[in-house]
């Protein structure tokens, strides 16, 4: 399933079978994550794709083909193939540390075709194995929803009070590692979205709530998981002094003006990045441990723009997972 960049969504086509080069692996998909970054991809919201593209990056599959130089990783070994798809190891960034912001880095189902796909090939240095405990379908979110949730958590530092802003894939599965570290979590939801709060609730969440309430109590730091600007400053006055509010999506509308004693009293701002190899590793270590759990609403390859559509119009408990082993049938059901 392509995008050519003309906003009429992701076409079905047939593409020669493709060969990995050296440092290279060929990934027999069967499972792929359906990202927000998809629609903002399709909605033509993201700077200069390669086009056309074959989006997705939260791939699953078994290793079909080795190319030249790969020694770490095994034919039909499992592995998950995550948004950060390249970088170049010698700038700054990947020399300090940060290879998140890497000034070539190239990323999947952006400019390098990902998961929408029978087959995608991939840089053996960014694929990760899955843990055994779970599923194809079950693991997939965990490599872009799981993997930038992660890191956005880490961000919030110790704060033990956390708002979270939008609570779809990502919120619902940092919910579970947040509980897990002896955190409260207050869910802020579409106004009247009764139904994803009961879900936040199931999941841990001490309250939850529309986004034009207030939490019962003070925030020591706030995530924002919904593309909206605006949220900023609201959750700006939810936060003690000294908090500090990440902005977790690729992608945002503009954040409005807002009086600068909103701010003060050293309260911060912050964006994530895309993620690092560590990010990758830390998280599907401790994902078992928890163990988070993904509730998934599954789709056939050929239903994309089924999929991309319900997120969009915020029908979507969890994370929406394209099976490759799966066939359109009418049912969109978890």
């Amino acid at each position: 399933m392509r995008y050519h960049g003309d906003g009429k969504g992701v076409i079905e086509e047939e593409l020669p079978l493709p060969d990995p080069g050296a440092g290279q692996v060929r990934v027999e998909v069967s499972a792929c994550g359906v990202c927000r970054t998809d629609l903002h991809l399709i909605d033509d919201e993201l700077p200069e794709p390669s086009l056309p593209i074959v989006p997705g990056h939260e791939v699953v599959g078994r290793v079909d083909a080795l190319g030249a130089g790969v020694q770490d990783l095994d034919l039909g070994q499992r592995v998950g193939i995550p948004w950060l798809g390249w970088t170049c190891g010698s700038c700054g960034p990947c020399r300090h540390d940060r290879e998140n912001l890497c000034e070539r880095a190239r990323f999947t189902g952006y400019q390098i075709d990902g998961g929408y796909a029978e087959f995608a090939v991939a840089d053996a240095r960014f694929c990760f194995p899955i843990p055994d405990t779970y599923d194809d379908v079950e693991a997939a979110p965990l490599l872009c929803a799981g993997l930038i949730g992660y890191r956005s958590l880490r961000m919030t530092g110790d704060a033990r009070r956390l708002g979270f802003y939008g609570f779809g894939a990502a919120a619902h599965l940092i919910t579970q590692v947040a509980r897990f570290e002896n955190r409260e979590v207050y869910a802020f939801t579409r106004p009247g979205d009764e139904e994803t709060q009961r879900f936040a609730r199931s999941l841990g969440a001490v309250w939850a709530g529309g986004s034009d309430q207030s939490a019962p109590c003070a925030l020591d730091a706030a995530i924002i998981f919904a593309p909206i600007g605006a949220l900023v400053p609201v959750a700006l006055r939810a936060v003690v002094p000294g908090g500090v509010v990440v902005c977790a999506g690729i992608h945002m509308s503009d954040i409005p003006a807002f009086p600068y004693r909103e701010l003060w009293e050293e309260r911060s701002i912050r964006s994530v990045a895309n993620l690092t190899r560590d990010d990758a590793r830390a998280f599907l270590e401790i994902a078992p441990r928890v163990p988070v759990r993904c509730e998934t609403q599954v789709f056939a390859l050929e239903e994309a723009n089924v999929a991309l559509e319900r997120m969009r119009r915020g029908e979507l408990a969890g994370a929406a997972v394209l099976d490759l082993r799966r066939r359109a049938s009418g049912r969109h059901g978890a």
